[in-house]
C-alpha cells in the first residue's frame, strides 16, 4: 500500500459494561452494550470501511463487544486481542498504531476511555461538517465510533495527522 494512499483508523469504545465483584479487566457487558455492540458492527459496515486489522484491548468487556459487533461486517478483518490497549495512556495508543505494518490500509482500535476520545481528539487537526463538535458535545459515550483519515504512513501518525471524518454515538 502507497504512503499516498488515504488510510483511516476507526476507533470503536466498548459497549456498555456491567460492574459486578470481579476485577475491572474481567468485566462483562451490561445488558444495554449486548444491545449496542451489534448496532455498532452495522454502523461500521455501513461505512463501507473494511478494516485490515483489529487491535482489541484484551478486557472481557471489548472483546465482547467485538464479537458481538464483527458479526454485522461483511467480512472479518485479522484481529489481534492487544494487552497493551487496556488502560492505554494516548502515547501508547499513538505508539501501537506507529507499530502496524504498511500493508494494512484501515485499521480499527477496540478500546476504552479517555483513551478513545483521547485519540480522536489528539489526531484530528479537521472534522468534516460537525463531526468534531458532535463528539465533543457526546463525550465519546460507549459503542460510540469515531473515523480519522490521514495521508502518510503509520509510522508517521501522531498529533493533528489526520481528518475525524465520522462520529456516531448510539443514542444520540
Amino acid at each position: 500500500m502507497s504512503v499516498d494512499t488515504p488510510h483511516r483508523i476507526v476507533l470503536l469504545r466498548h459497549a456498555k459494561a456491567d460492574w459486578p465483584e470481579v476485577s475491572d479487566h474481567d468485566r462483562p457487558l451490561a445488558e444495554r452494550g449486548r444491545a449496542d455492540a451489534p448496532a455498532a458492527g452495522r454502523r461500521l459496515a455501513a461505512t463501507g470501511i473494511a478494516p485490515d486489522l483489529a487491535l482489541c484491548s484484551s478486557a472481557v468487556r471489548t472483546r465482547e463487544t467485538w464479537k458481538l459487533a464483527v458479526h454485522e461486517l461483511s467480512q472479518r478483518p485479522r484481529t489481534v486481542y492487544e494487552e497493551r490497549m487496556y488502560e492505554a495512556s494516548l502515547g501508547e495508543l499513538i505508539a501501537l498504531v506507529n507499530e502496524t505494518p504498511e500493508d494494512v490500509g484501515d485499521l480499527l482500535l477496540i478500546g476504552h476511555n479517555p483513551g478513545m476520545h483521547a485519540m480522536a481528539d489528539a489526531l484530528a487537526s479537521d472534522a468534516d461538517g460537525d463531526a468534531l463538535s458532535r463528539m465533543n458535545r457526546s463525550g465519546f459515550p460507549t459503542s460510540s465510533i469515531a473515523v480519522l483519515s490521514f495521508n502518510g504512513s503509520w509510522k508517521s501518525v501522531e498529533h493533528g495527522v489526520a481528518t475525524l471524518v465520522d462520529f456516531w454515538a448510539p443514542h444520540d
